[in-house]
């Protein structure tokens, strides 16, 4: 079987979920080799199905931003001819992707939520135009270049080889103009991260600027709070938090919208999510033309109650 090179994700040497996930993608098409700059648990990658796991440990790779590692990748393209090379959909994996295909003319599919085997053939599936189509899409030329929406499948162990192999890049100095002059890591607040969870959480105008009950119901479900753009704009929650066309996509298993009408920037946002639920109080709410379950009801009262409930049920 032809490879297929997986960009992986770890950060503190920590193998990301979503890097997991392409791992188990991979297999459907060929063999996973995992591509890592830096450090990462070699045991993990080797547990989900790593037949190769190939290694840049020079520091050009942290200390600047994404050239040397799109360089760096376009010349392993080149070398290993693979069958695709999966990256996840991340602001800098996008960035990575979309340079690699230039570099190795090959073609570029974004944002993708299934990734199959056709024949000789990988296609993609994808959600376009605000969620409102599915389209399949095929690579008419060079190795295909596919990011993938974290939580597009569910990670599953299966021991490769793990054969590890240092390598090393020619790296130009044009890829050495954006240096990275200073970090600052990210305060913990103890739930998953919003693009990677599995669970969101978010609360819109209907919250009246009080996010204390979606926090506690996400809290309880371990999920990830997100906000909509009207909540943001009025300062109630950060905008990095933010789910909608103009701040993040998330595609989680359950998504629950309380007080939110359902704009259709919104939408773009969450649309692809396995099950919706919404709560709000306008039976009419434009939300409820897209959820698989929905109560019309102040969400100051439901949340409360669901809160407990999930918690009597967790023992």
């Amino acid at each position: 079987m032809t490879e297929v090179l997986v960009l992986i994700d770890a950060p503190d040497g920590k193998v990301t979920k979503p890097s997991l996930e392409l791992l188990t993608i991979a297999r459907r098409i060929g063999e996973p080799s995992a591509v890592v700059f830096g450090a990462a648990d070699t045991d993990t990658l080797k547990q989900y199905g790593a037949e190769k796991i190939y290694t840049y440990d020079d520091s050009v790779y942290a200390d600047f931003l994404v050239g040397p590692k799109a360089e760096a990748l376009a010349q392993l393209v080149s070398e290993t001819s693979p069958a695709a090379v999966l990256v996840g959909a991340s602001t800098e994996g996008k960035e990575i992707s979309a340079r690699v295909a230039l570099k190795t003319e090959s073609g570029w599919i974004s944002d993708a939520v299934d990734v199959q085997a056709d024949g000789d053939t990988v296609t993609t599936t994808q959600s376009v135009f605000a969620g409102n189509f599915t389209v399949k899409s095929q690579v008419t030329k060079g190795a295909p270049i596919i990011t993938v929406k974290p939580n597009s499948t569910t990670p599953e162990a299966a021991d490769g080889a793990g054969t590890v192999e240092a390598k090393t890049a020619e790296i130009s100095d044009a890829a050495k103009t954006a240096k990275v002059t200073s970090t600052k890591v990210k305060e913990a607040s103890g739930r998953p991260e919003l693009t990677e969870a599995a669970i969101v959480v978010s609360g819109g105008r209907g919250t009246g600027g009080d996010f204390t009950e979606v926090e506690a119901f996400a809290d309880s479900l371990g999920a990830a709070v997100g906000a909509s753009r009207a909540a943001v704009d009025s300062g109630w929650y950060p905008h990095s938090f933010q789910v909608g066309q103009t701040g993040k996509t998330v595609s989680p298993q359950l998504y629950v919208a309380n007080g939110i009408s359902g704009a259709i920037q919104h939408r773009a946002g969450m649309q692809t999510s396995k099950t919706i639920i919404a709560i709000n109080k306008d039976d009419e709410a434009p939300i409820f033309e897209l959820v698989d379950f929905g109560v019309v009801g102040d969400l100051k009262a439901v949340l409360p109650q669901a809160t407990d409930e999930v918690k009597k049920r967790k023992g």
